[in-house]
């Protein structure tokens, strides 16, 4: 059975609001981060190896339901970086799909929320700058690069 599509005629934004719009996380950890930020109302309820976190709400590729990841908090100038590590797994993870298909999200920073479009950063020296910086937010990053044999992708989540 396939899954309901929200209408795209509805902000995303709008739609993060209501409950029935997600589907569900089959991650344990990753539902207890969420739980925790939710009962918080803040992104700083909860830090991977004692670094800050965002949620980035997005739709999903497939199901048009939408999705909500911690991912490590990345920021420059108002804008975001979105790392498509998986820990330095062979494979892109599950939401780099989603945000090529949909690159619409919300960011959701400590209690404050941005409306943010994903754009996927190619090689050259914007893409080396923010590299940069994702590392110094997330040593981790420089290992995961070293363990796979895929460059990580890098989306800004910049305004419009």
């Amino acid at each position: 059975m396939p899954f309901p599509q929200p209408s795209s005629s509805t902000p995303l934004s709008a739609q993060a609001a209501d409950p029935a719009a997600y589907l569900p996380e089959r991650s344990g950890w990753v539902a207890r981060q969420l739980a925790e930020i939710d009962g918080a109302g803040d992104t700083r309820a909860v830090q991977v190896q004692g670094r800050p976190v965002v949620v980035v709400t997005m739709r999903g590729a497939r199901s048009g339901l939408l999705r909500r990841v911690p991912l490590m908090r990345v920021e420059h100038d108002g804008d975001y970086l979105a790392v498509a590590s998986k820990g330095g797994a062979p494979e892109h993870p599950q939401w780099f799909h989603n945000l090529r298909v949909h690159p619409d999200v919300l960011v959701h920073d400590g209690t404050e929320q941005h409306v943010r479009h994903a754009r996927l950063l190619e090689q050259g020296p914007e893409r080396e700058a923010w590299w940069e910086r994702a590392v110094r937010a997330f040593p981790s990053y420089a290992d995961y690069q070293s363990s796979t044999g895929r460059t990580i992708p890098v989306f800004v989540l910049e305004r419009r």
